[in-house]
């Protein structure tokens, strides 16, 4: 049988139950046993002889059981803090209740925690991207929702350079480039490469309102697209619909951002020696996650399966077949 004595317990209940059941006297039990002759005393008069409970057998309040109910339905109906409450609790019920009983009094009675009597908050309900076929791509340069305006600048470089991000909606399929600035002219070369890259048909592409992108101009000198733009003059003359998130928008073109996300923490984790292994280790990433990385918004599928799959019953959609690298012809 499991005992639980107390730690500075000089006797096991099989001593006591001896030093009840004895006729010597208690000074020589006393001598006997090393125990004080109070400690003889105290077992003599009982009988049980294992150690009873610390616990206080009265609660040490000053509220009153109709008291108690009145706080309790003050802090359901009013969602009173333990300050404020304690305060009506002194000006109406009794002045002698202290802080800390009060705090006991509602963890008894489940309410101690003022945060789980609140009603929970709504959330706004998750709004999915629209479900376009492939070729309706988004484009960003940079990682604005981060301030990070530039990638970081290496050793042997001079200036630091910026990152251009395309990501088509349907397939997820990743297109990048480093450019020294983030020009017009870069977004034109940009775009061209990207056209070059994509064997999806793109036929609407979807920027936010940098001057890389548009000549659109909002707040007080509100003014639309003049169509000079060399951006806006490629997309026309490659057929691409090109449309401007709202002013102020950055969540419109959240599925770029995420994405930048990932190259965030690849820059956050990896040592580059540089420029060169900088850029490399970006493209290889890409390679990566258009090849390997399954998606749980396509199915648990790879951007590359996916645009395959969808060249099997659209083929109308790309310019040319879909094929893996050498050696990747296990997502056939």
């Amino acid at each position: 049988m499991k005992i639980a004595l107390h730690k500075q317990a000089r006797t096991t209940p099989a001593v006591r139950a001896e030093i009840a059941q004895s006729e010597d006297p208690i000074r020589v039990l006393a001598r006997r046993y090393n125990v004080t002759e109070a400690t003889v005393r105290k077992w003599k008069s009982r009988t049980e002889f294992n150690d009873r409970s610390h616990t206080a057998q009265r609660l040490q309040t000053t509220l009153t059981p109709a008291q108690e109910a009145i706080v309790v339905y003050l802090r359901k109906t009013l969602l009173l803090p333990l300050d404020d409450l304690l305060a009506v609790t002194r000006e109406f019920l009794t002045p002698a209740v202290s802080r800390s009983g009060l705090d006991r009094c509602l963890r008894r009675h489940g309410v101690g925690c003022r945060r789980d009597l609140l009603p929970p908050a709504e959330k706004a309900p998750h709004k999915a991207f629209k479900a376009y076929a492939p070729g309706f791509v988004h484009v960003d340069v940079t990682r604005r929702a981060t301030q990070l305006k530039y990638l970081p600048q290496m050793q042997d470089e001079t200036s630091r350079r910026y990152l251009f991000v395309a990501i088509d909606r349907a397939t997820r399929w990743v297109f990048i480039a480093i450019k020294p600035n983030k020009t017009a002219a870069s977004a034109r070369a940009f775009l061209q490469a990207l056209h070059k890259a994509c064997p999806i048909k793109i036929s609407k592409l979807l920027t936010d309102n940098g001057k890389e992108f548009t000549d659109r101009l909002f707040g007080s000198r509100s003014q639309a697209p003049s169509g000079q733009h060399e951006f806006d003059q490629l997309c026309q003359a490659l057929g691409i619909e090109h449309r401007l998130t709202p002013p102020r928008s950055p969540q419109t073109n959240g599925m770029v951002e995420r994405f930048n996300g990932r190259i965030a923490d690849i820059l956050k984790t990896h040592h580059f020696d540089s420029a060169l292994d900088l850029e490399q280790t970006l493209h290889r990433y890409v390679t990566l996650y258009n090849y390997h990385l399954p998606q749980s918004a396509l199915g648990s599928q790879t951007p590359i399966q996916s645009m395959k799959a969808w060249y099997k019953t659209h083929p109308d959609l790309f310019h040319r077949r879909i094929y893996d690298r050498p050696g990747l012809d296990i997502y056939e």
